[in-house]
C-alpha cells in the first residue's frame, strides 16, 4: 500500500518515523517550506523533512496546495492514501479526493473537543482532565470528519504542552500504523463514526500576547496558562520594566493585591493574584537560561512588596 505524508513539526515526524518503520512504500511527503529559527535566524528544514531526507524521500514543499502544480506530486503517485499530521496547510478537496482510500489526520485530541490548531495547549489551560488522539477520514471541514480510531490519555497535573505533547506523538505513531494495517488487511474493521455536533470547541491558534499574565485572574488559571505555554510561547510577567518569564509554578492560598510579591526565596517567588497565589519555581530573565527560583533569584533578587505589572489595572 502506497502512503504519501503531509506534515511539519515533531509531532508529524514521529508519526511519519512509525509508519516508514512498519514498512509502508512512501513515495513522498509534503511539507511546509523551510523557515529562518535560531539566534542566527538560518533557513532550517521541518523535522519531517528531516526525516524524510534521512529515509532518501523525495520533498515537495509548496506554499499552498492550491494549484495543479502544486497538487501535481499526489496526482501523479496515485498512492492509496495520504497521512495528514500538523501539516499547517489546508487541504482542498480536490486534494481530498486523490487517494483512492482518502486522507487521514492524526488529530491530538478526543474530537469533536478541540478541533483546530492548538488542541493540547487548549485541553491543559481549560483544566481538562484527559484527552487523547483521533484518526480521522479527512472532509473538507476544519476536524470534522468521521472519527475511524481513538485513544484516551490522562492529563496529569503537573503535565506542559512539552511533555503531553510527546506522549501523545507517541501515541498518534501508534494508532496510524494500525489504521493504516486495517486498511491494509482487513477495511471492514475501521468504523467510520461521524462527530457528534455537542461537545464540539474549538482551539485556536496561541498567540504571544496571549501568554502575557494577568495577575488579577485566579491563580488556579495562571498556572494551567503556565503548563500550556511551556514550552511556547513561554507566560511572560514584567518586574518594573524587566521581563521574565515563568516556567513551572502552582497555586496556593495566599492574599495580597494583584501582582504583588508575598514572598521570594529559594523555595519559590509568591505572587498574589485575583484569587489566591502563584508559586513560581522556575523563570527566566531575557537573554538567560531557565532557572530554579533559588538560582534565579541569586542573579536578580526580587523584593517582598515589590509588584508585577497587571495588564487588567
Amino acid at each position: 500500500m502506497k502512503v504519501a505524508f503531509a506534515g511539519t513539526p515533531e509531532f508529524a515526524a514521529a508519526a511519519l518515523e512509525a509508519i516508514l518503520a512498519a514498512g509502508f512504500e512512501v513515495p513522498f511527503v509534503f511539507t511546509q517550506p523551510d523557515r529562518p529559527a535560531g539566534r542566527g535566524m538560518q533557513l532550517q528544514p521541518s523535522p519531517v523533512k528531516q526525516v524524510a531526507l534521512a529515509a532518501g524521500i523525495p520533498v515537495h514543499q509548496p506554499e499552498k496546495l492550491r494549484t495543479p502544480e502544486q497538487q501535481a506530486p499526489l496526482a501523479d503517485a496515485q498512492v492509496d492514501v495520504l497521512v495528514v499530521a500538523a501539516y499547517g496547510i489546508i487541504l482542498p478537496q480536490a486534494v481530498l479526493d486523490m487517494p483512492r482510500l482518502g486522507c487521514l489526520n492524526i488529530h491530538a485530541s478526543l474530537l469533536p473537543r478541540w478541533r483546530g490548531a492548538a488542541p493540547i495547549h487548549r485541553a491543559i489551560q481549560a483544566g481538562d482532565s484527559e484527552t487523547g488522539i483521533t484518526i480521522m477520514q479527512m472532509d473538507a471541514g476544519l476536524d470534522t470528519g468521521p472519527m475511524l480510531l481513538k485513544r484516551v490519555e490522562a492529563i496529569q497535573d503537573d503535565d506542559t504542552t512539552g511533555s503531553l505533547h510527546d506522549r501523545l506523538a507517541w501515541i498518534g505513531s501508534e494508532l496510524i500504523v494500525e489504521a493504516l494495517d486495517a486498511l491494509k488487511t482487513a477495511p471492514d474493521s475501521l468504523v467510520a463514526t461521524p462527530q457528534p455536533a455537542e461537545g464540539a470547541t474549538y482551539a485556536a491558534k496561541i498567540g504571544k500576547a496571549e501568554a502575557t499574565v494577568d495577575w488579577s485572574r485566579p491563580a488556579t488559571e495562571i498556572a494551567r496558562d503556565v503548563r500550556a505555554f511551556n514550552p511556547f510561547p513561554g507566560a511572560l510577567a514584567t518586574l518594573e520594566g524587566a521581563p521574565i518569564k515563568l516556567w513551572r509554578a502552582r497555586a496556593i492560598d495566599a492574599v495580597g493585591a494583584p501582582g504583588e510579591v508575598l514572598l521570594a526565596e529559594p523555595a519559590g517567588v509568591i505572587i498574589a493574584c485575583g484569587e489566591g497565589a502563584l508559586c513560581i519555581t522556575e523563570l527566566q530573565k531575557p537573554g538567560g537560561k531557565r532557572l530554579s527560583a533559588a538560582n534565579f533569584l541569586r542573579g536578580m533578587p526580587i523584593a517582598v512588596g515589590a509588584h508585577f505589572d497587571c495588564p487588567a489595572q
